[in-house]
Parts: structure tokens; C-alpha cells; sequence
């Protein structure tokens, strides 16, 4: 049995009676203070019983070794969305320009084909078949039999959002209802992204390029919890953009965070200023805002045409207004998520900081096709239409692909209808499902703004697409205004709206119309591209985001002295006299608190008896601040430093020995270091959410 270890703070022990305590300190898992029926994990577990050294001390320095990054000949982003996906790519000697991957083939008519849509097709088999559009169009032309073998799906990304208890072993629904491991997925997608993005940059340089000279960047959602953004690493590391052993060669960003490094180098004829009073890009203030809408969809419409942008390293106009402590809120508003956050402008050299933790929900332009299906449940029945999900699914996905290039067209201002077409199967299996036809069904369904056109078409009014997006909307801007109530937001200049929903002219109105008197609202041209590009900035310089804000409150679980009075008796853990208090949470870092990139927070513990052989520090998590003991409601543990001492000679190992716990802070991944400072010996363990 491994010997059990006890490490405990010196509460104002002279030398020698610390001494006496370390000869008599002996801890078992089953001894338990004799008037508690209370289980412990500590007890339980058999884990050690570790105290902080007293005094206590924390150092807040940055690590040395963050400035001294690998050199890689180019950075490639992967902007994984909900809806679409896409990769840009820098070369590291041209850091001023950013291409945009090779068009796709098979784009919709009025969709940009700059990226792709977001879904995959597996063979009955379970193996990769394709991605993006060819996937979807292969899907399209299979037999409605055969199609119903075959794994398809889209949208996927959305699942670890939603999981509350997501492991490696989470899974998704295809289209035909059949289940998949959720890591496979997403691991088949980014190996198809790193293939052709390595295929291009060959092509591009005229001989083979191989992975190990890319530094690969993947985005997500800001508010994504910890276990999805370590779901997304391990899926690369699957997929083999880097190994565990080079870490450094993946970096996850965060998806505001990418778009904000975009925003500050933009120039005035690279965005629409929603909220201009001034002649800004060739308006006078006597211009509609109508007319910078209009001036918004041009610059998309342009912007398709070209796959290279120029980045010039300077700060932008709209940058040089910021002084030294100027605020701005990033609104990400994409497919599945919006994602809100609040940065802090740094002088001199323009770093920035967060300053408020990211918020927001599922409010992407997702939201939009639910109140789409939700009305066809209206009038055709939801029986029919989830049994017409099951039996015609490629039938379901033709249905929704004509929708989204209808719901583009929607726009405040739009007075003629809008056709939606409506699939033959459709029609066809209604009759058969029913025994009547889809106009009777319209006519029957009372709901008056949408018409049955002759030519086999859904005909909404305006009005009709325009209620679609409120729910999202509404939600969006309800959750703005939560955050304009922060003292910390109160004076914001500059609301910056990006991500692809935010194309919707219907989104741009309503946040220009609730928010316009407070900050100014800029649109960047390329909108939906704008957190690819900043992605691929990032890369480059990783650094340039200074300051972070922790999501979660971080520390171990240790043994105090018991104070009566102060400490439940159920922690009462009697040892040869000695009164302990178990489980304690000893805090790190605490939620919302401020840390900066490569920011160490150290602390020493001690081990009770010399000659322990092995030590073990657990790691625990809590989105709350308040927090006391390991056992309280919603701490999680999240990592385990097993430490071995065997090795040393006694004649060097002092009678207080030190273990020193070190965790780095304020990239997104966290990692934890325990050292016994007699022998120089260390373990190294990175912060665990998914398998504990």
C-alpha cells in the first residue's frame, strides 16, 4: 500500500516541536474523527492531507518561457463555426498579409462561399466521406433509401455549448437519428481543414510543407465553458495539428478576443460607422442611416471578390481616438452563440485587456431557423414535420438551404415578398402523410402572411421573415442592456459588431437603434471574416492580448489546523492529539479576478514527515468566488499533481521541506507545476475538465 502522505502548516511550532510533529504525524484513509459519520474525499480517496507553509507566500510573476516561442514559417487559423467554417493564413515574414482559403465549389446563390457550411458526411461505414459543400451535395443527390445509411451532420458545433457534462465520450445525432463520439467529428473536421490548408500552402510554395511549420489557431466561443475549450485541443491533437509534447504549436483563441485584434487596425474605408454624425467614408451626416446599411452590404459584396488582404501595422483611425483606459464592447454575434465582451485599451503599444468576463448565450442566427421550423410545425403539423426530418433528411436539408439564402435577403426596409421553394418530396410526402395538399393545408392554417404561390412556393411577407429574427434579436439586445447596467461598461466608445449574423441588416438596426446614443456602432466590411483575420493576428502575436479575466475560481485541498468554532465538526480529523480540519479549499485565483499572460500564482506546502515518498496536490475548480471547502456545492476537481521524493539523501533534504505548487494563468489553457525545492524534482499536469 502506498504510504499515505500528511502535510500540514506549522502554526507557531518552535524548531523543535516541529520535529516531535513530524516523528508522530502518521495519516491513514480510515482514520476519521471518531464523533463524524461525515465522508470526506480526503478520507475516502485515501488522498494526502496537504497545509499551506506558514507563512504563506504568493508570488505573482510571468514565466520566462512564454516570451521564447517557437518559430513557425506560417500561422493558420481555423474559424470552426456553427454554421460555416473557414481557414486564413499568414506567412510569418509577410505578417501584413492575410489570405483567405481557395473558393469553394458548390456555394449557394447569395451566400458567401469564403467559407463553407459546416457539415460532414460519413460512409455507412463510419469513415470520413467529405466536408462543407461537398459533403452537403453528395448527401443531396444519394438515393432517399441509401441516404438513410449514411452518417450526416451539421451544426454540430452548437452540442458543446449545450452539454453540461461533456467527456471525450459525448455524442452527436446524425440526420438518420444514428449516434457518433462527438470527438471523431470534430477531430474528421479540423484534419480535413489542416489537409487542404497544407495542400494549398504546397501549391503556394512549390514543394511539400509540412505540419511542424505551422503554428495552428483555432477559434471558439469566449463563453464557452472550460471542458468545451479543452474538448476542442484534444480534437486537434486527434486530428494531428499538434501533439500534448508541443502544446505551443495550437493555440485556441478566443473568438471576441480574435475579432478586437482585427478591429484596432482598421482604417476608415475598411468599416461602416452606423452611428456616424460626421462625413465618415463619403456620407454626410444628412445620410440616412439606411444609406450606411446599403454601404455595409456593398463592402461584403466587394470583399467576396478578393482572397489576399492587406493588413498595415499601424493602428487604425478609429484606434487613435482611444486614449489610455477607453473601453469598447466586441458584440460576436455568429451561428450558434454571441458572445459579448469588454476590452480595455493599453498604451503605448495598444495591448489589450479584459475587462469584464465574457457573457452571452445561444442567440446566433441558429435562433432564426428554429422560429422558421417552429412555423412550419405551425402549419403542417410537428408530427409531419419531425417524421419528414426522419424519412426524407436530404429533403429536410434542401428545405433549410433555400430558406437561409431567403432569410439574407430580409432587411428593414424590404417591401415585396419573399419565395421560399419548397421541395418536391415535400409536397409529395405531405399528400401521403395527410391526405390533402400543402396549399389546403396553408389555407387551413390561419396563419395570414404566408401565401401558397402556383409555382410551388412559400411566399412570407416581410413582416413574416422580420418575426423570425425577433426572438434572437430581442434576446441579443436584452442581453446588451444587462451589460450596459455594469459600472465597468458604463463608458463605453466604441460597440464593435461583428461575426457572420452580424451581415443581418435586420441585427445592425435594432443595435443601432437601442445603443447608438451611448457608443458608436462599427460594422468592419468584411464582417464575417473579421475573427478568421484576427485569429491569424493573434498567431502571429499571441502576446498582444495582456490581460484576462479568470472564468473560474482555482485551488487545492489542504489540511488546517481545526479552529473550534470556526470549522465544522464533521471536518474534525484527530491525529495523536493534533486536531485537523479537512478538505479545505485553499484558493489560487479567484473568478473575474484579473491575470495577466503567463502570470505564476506560487505556493509552498510542506510534507509532514521527511522521509514521505510521494505527495499528491489535487487541483479543484469553482465558478464561484465564495468558496471554503473542496466539498461545497459546484467544485469540481480538475487536476492531480502525484509528486515523487524518493531520490533523496536524507542529509539534504531539510527538516521543513518545501513543496512549491505553481499554476501559469491567463492563456486559455491553464497549467499546474509542483517542485520539491530540495531536490529540484518536478510534475507537470495540465488543468483536466473532461476526464475527472
Amino acid at each position: 500500500m502506498m504510504e499515505s502522505v500528511g502535510v500540514y502548516r506549522f502554526c507557531g511550532c518552535t524548531a523543535k516541536n516541529k520535529m516531535k510533529c513530524d516523528s508522530r504525524w502518521e495519516m491513514t484513509a480510515s482514520e476519521t474523527a471518531p464523533t463524524s459519520a461525515y465522508s470526506s474525499p480526503a478520507r475516502s480517496l485515501g488522498d494526502t492531507g496537504i497545509t499551506p507553509l506558514s507563512p504563506s507566500h504568493i508570488v505573482n510573476d510571468t514565466d520566462p518561457n512564454v516570451s521564447e516561442q517557437q518559430t513557425f514559417l506560417v500561422v493558420v487559423a481555423i474559424d470552426f463555426g456553427t454554421t460555416s467554417s473557414g481557414y486564413a493564413y499568414s506567412f510569418t515574414k509577410e505578417p501584413e498579409c492575410i489570405h483567405v482559403m481557395r473558393r469553394w465549389e458548390g456555394g449557394d446563390p447569395g451566400v458567401s462561399n469564403q467559407k463553407t457550411p459546416t457539415t460532414i458526411l460519413l460512409t455507412p461505414e463510419r469513415k470520413f466521406h467529405s466536408f462543407g459543400y461537398a459533403a452537403r451535395d453528395f448527401y443531396h443527390d444519394l438515393d432517399p433509401n441509401e441516404a438513410k445509411q449514411w452518417l450526416y451532420l451539421e451544426k454540430f458545433k452548437m452540442k458543446l455549448h449545450t452539454t453540461g457534462d461533456l467527456t471525450m465520450d459525448t455524442e452527436l445525432t446524425a440526420a438518420n437519428g444514428k449516434k457518433v463520439k462527438a470527438l471523431e467529428i470534430f477531430a474528421y473536421a479540423l484534419q480535413y481543414f489542416k489537409e487542404q490548408a497544407l495542400k494549398e500552402l504546397s501549391d503556394q510554395a512549390g514543394s511539400e510543407f509540412e505540419n511542424s511549420d505551422v503554428r495552428w489557431v483555432i477559434t471558439v466561443p469566449a463563453i464557452w465553458k472550460q471542458p468545451a475549450k479543452q474538448f476542442m485541443r484534444q480534437a486537434a491533437y486527434q486530428a494531428g495539428l499538434a501533439s500534448p509534447e508541443n502544446s505551443e504549436q495550437l493555440i485556441i483563441a478566443l473568438e471576441p478576443e480574435a475579432a478586437s485584434i482585427y478591429c484596432r487596425k482598421l482604417r476608415l474605408h475598411q468599416m461602416t460607422d452606423l452611428s456616424s454624425k460626421a462625413a465618415v467614408n463619403g456620407y454626410s451626416s444628412s445620410d440616412t442611416v439606411g444609406a450606411g446599411f446599403a454601404q455595409a452590404k456593398e463592402h461584403i459584396r466587394r470583399n467576396r471578390q478578393s482572397r489576399t488582404f492587406l493588413v498595415e501595422n499601424v493602428i487604425g483611425e478609429i484606434w487613435s481616438e482611444l486614449e489610455e483606459g477607453d473601453k469598447y464592447v466586441v458584440v460576436d454575434s455568429g451561428g450558434g452563440t454571441v458572445d459579448l465582451t469588454v476590452h480595455q485599451i493599453r498604451l503605448p503599444e495598444g495591448h489589450l485587456k479584459e475587462l469584464y468576463k465574457a457573457t452571452g448565450g445561444p442567440y446566433g442566427s441558429l435562433g432564426v431557423d428554429y422560429e422558421f421550423e417552429k412555423l412550419l410545425c405551425k402549419i403542417f403539423g410537428e408530427d409531419f414535420i419531425e417524421q419528414f426530418k426522419i424519412k426524407r433528411p436530404a429533403a429536410w436539408v434542401d428545405l433549410m438551404i433555400a430558406f437561409e439564402s431567403r432569410k439574407r435577403a430580409a432587411a428593414p426596409d424590404r417591401t415585396n415578398p419573399l419565395n421560399i421553394t419548397l421541395p418536391f418530396s415535400f409536397i409529395d410526402y405531405y399528400k401521403k402523410f395527410r391526405g390533402h395538399s400543402v396549399e389546403h393545408a396553408l389555407r387551413k392554417s390561419n396563419v395570414d402572411f404566408v401565401k401558397w404561390s402556383s409555382q410551388g412556393m412559400l411566399r412570407m411577407s416581410p413582416d413574416a421573415m422580420n418575426a423570425l429574427f425577433k426572438p434572437t434579436i430581442d434576446s441579443i439586445i436584452e442581453h446588451l442592456r444587462d451589460l450596459f447596467q455594469k459600472p465597468e461598461v458604463s463608458t463605453v466608445k466604441f460597440l464593435f459588431l461583428v461575426g457572420g449574423f452580424a451581415e443581418a441588416p435586420l441585427l445592425q438596426q435594432a443595435v443601432q437603434a437601442a445603443f447608438g446614443d451611448k457608443c458608436r456602432v462599427i460594422i468592419p466590411q468584411d464582417v464575417g471574416l473579421t475573427i478568421l483575420k484576427g485569429a491569424v493576428l493573434f498567431g502571429l502575436d499571441p502576446a498582444v492580448i495582456k490581460v484576462r479575466r479568470s472564468p473560474l475560481t482555482y485551488g487545492v485541498g489542504v489540511l488546517n489546523r481545526y479552529v473550534e468554532g470556526k470549522h465544522p465538526p464533521e471536518k474534525l480529523l484527530v491525529k495523536d492529539g493534533t486536531r485537523w480540519c479537512t478538505d479545505v479549499f485553499d484558493k489560487f485565483i479567484s473568478a473575474d479576478q484579473s491575470v495577466a499572460l503567463g502570470e505564476l500564482v506560487k505556493r509552498s506546502y510542506t510534507p509532514a514527515k521527511p522521509s514521505q515518498l510521494v505527495i499528491v496536490i489535487n487541483i479543484y475548480s469553482s465558478e464561484l468566488d465564495d468558496v471554503s471547502f473542496i466539498t461545497d456545492p459546484g467544485v469540481k476537481k480538475c487536476g492531480t499533481l502525484r509528486l515523487d521524493l524518493t531520490g533523496a539523501s536524507s542529509t539534504n533534504v531539510p527538516a521543513r521541506r518545501e513543496i512549491q505548487t505553481l499554476m501559469q494563468f491567463g492563456d486559455t489553457e491553464i497549467k499546474a507545476t509542483a517542485i520539491d525545492i530540495a531536490t529540484s524534482k518536478s510534475v507537470k499536469v495540465g488543468i483536466d475538465f473532461l476526464n475527472y
